[in-house]
């Protein structure tokens, strides 16, 4: 079934809510961004790869005042595929305590599930320097 303009409005929402719970510490309703058993992949940033709702707000928790104090998101793009998932890509921008920033790319697979849509597979990249690099 095709993508609706509806589906895409949520789907948008949805990944921009990702920053709203970070940012407000709300991070025992991840569950309403992605699926319980999502694979949250940090791997370009030397972590391993977080596996499951419950192991993303753990790791918030513990990076306690390091996290951004603002999760920013934009440009976000959908690719439909043939089985039904949605490939996202969008731009964060971290805003740290200090007034730094760091601009990632996030590239998503999001699915229909009972509860809506959700992310079942972050894929975090660091931009490290211009033009692709």
């Amino acid at each position: 079934m095709p993508l609706t303009c509806e589906d895409r409005a949520v789907i948008t929402e949805l990944i921009a809510m990702h920053g709203h719970l970070c940012d407000a510490g709300e991070l025992g309703r991840l569950d309403e961004v992605f699926t319980i058993d999502v694979v949250y992949d940090v791997t370009d940033f030397g972590q391993e790869a977080l596996r499951g709702v419950a192991a993303c707000a753990e790791a918030g928790r513990a990076l306690g005042e390091l996290n951004p104090v603002g999760h920013h998101v934009t440009n976000i793009v959908l690719d439909e595929q043939a089985d039904g998932r949605v490939r996202a890509r969008s731009k964060g921008i971290g805003v740290n305590a200090d007034g730094t920033t760091a601009s990632v790319t996030y590239e998503d697979v999001v699915v229909r599930v009972d509860r809506g849509w959700r992310i079942s597979h972050r894929t975090v990249r660091a931009r490290r320097v211009p033009l692709g690099g």
